[in-house]
């Protein structure tokens, strides 16, 4: 009956990751299909590079979001894990094939401003779930998290260093003019982004009381490659010993680890926080399952 229940919630759990994912990544192509491609206004990232290759080449805009993010999935396999990585390919696969669905579609407006506006919410929010949900859509991200974990650099400098050359690149192509209406573009998804997810890039300090500890930090280990310490603990009401299981993950991890909780102890106790600086121990990733 325990396995049954198991599998029961793990269904569950991954059949409300897809659905988001799903919408966050039908969102961003509406964004980018509706508001921003007709306007000749740009994304950061590889969705960027996509629109610009995707107007020189005129080749539909889909195909170069799915090929360029290949090798990210290639790179990151590994490094992130295997159901990260899927949730990832899923979400490009959805967006992908929206934007091909919606290229006829004819955009709503003219104004250049409106679109930049409109857009930038409209992909913030579609990126903001898909992250939420334990997934991402634009490979840079995906090199970001591997560079951000073996540098001093932030996973937001890292981005941001990348879309300064992918952004200046819309005035060569499409006038500086609208190079800038990209920017603006770019800063209202990436607040959009912050409010959906509270921060991508933000480390998470994780407190589990459970009886069924050794499960559930176990798990961890395999399914996350993140080393856990086991606190002792006394009850205050009853004075009973517990033990506290105690782990940093990242901001992307989150809807992982909660799965992972939930699926082994829904009773469990778990208390996240936000976590300004990491430094020293085992935060580094080991490999995972």
């Amino acid at each position: 009956m325990e396995n049954v229940e198991y599998q029961k919630l793990s269904k569950k759990s991954i059949l409300i990751n897809g659905i988001f994912i799903t919408l966050g990544a039908i969102l961003m192509a509406v964004g980018l299909e509706i508001f921003l491609v007709p306007n000749h206004i740009i994304d950061g990232g590889i969705t960027g590079i996509s629109i610009i290759l995707s107007h020189l080449l005129d080749v539909k805009l889909g195909i170069f979001l799915f090929v360029l993010n290949i090798p990210f999935f290639i790179i990151g396999y590994k490094q992130l894990g295997k159901r990260f990585t899927i949730s990832i390919l899923y979400g490009i696969i959805v967006l992908s094939v929206f934007t091909s669905l919606l290229t006829p579609v004819a955009g709503i407006t003219d104004d250049i401003l409106l679109a930049a506006v409109f857009g930038g919410i409209t992909i913030g929010v579609g990126v903001g779930l898909v992250i939420r949900f334990g997934g991402a859509l634009d490979g840079t991200e995906i090199l970001a998290i591997l560079i951000s974990s073996k540098s001093a650099l932030s996973v937001g400098q890292i981005v941001l260093f990348f879309n300064i050359f992918i952004l200046g690149s819309a005035g060569f192509v499409f006038g500086w003019d609208h190079a800038m209406y990209s920017l603006i573009a770019y800063f209202i998804a990436f607040k959009m982004i912050d409010i959906v997810v509270e921060g991508l890039e933000q480390s998470r300090s994780v407190w589990i009381i459970s009886d069924r500890d050794t499960e559930i930090g176990e798990a961890l280990l395999t399914n996350l490659g993140r080393g856990v310490t086991y606190l002792n603990g006394e009850g205050g009401y009853k004075g009973t010993g517990k033990k506290v299981i105690f782990c940093v993950i990242n901001r992307l991890e989150e809807a992982q680890l909660k799965s992972i909780v939930d699926r082994i102890d829904p009773n469990a106790f778990l208390a996240i926080g936000e976590v300004a600086e990491v430094k020293g121990g085992q935060f580094k990733k080991r490999g995972v399952n």
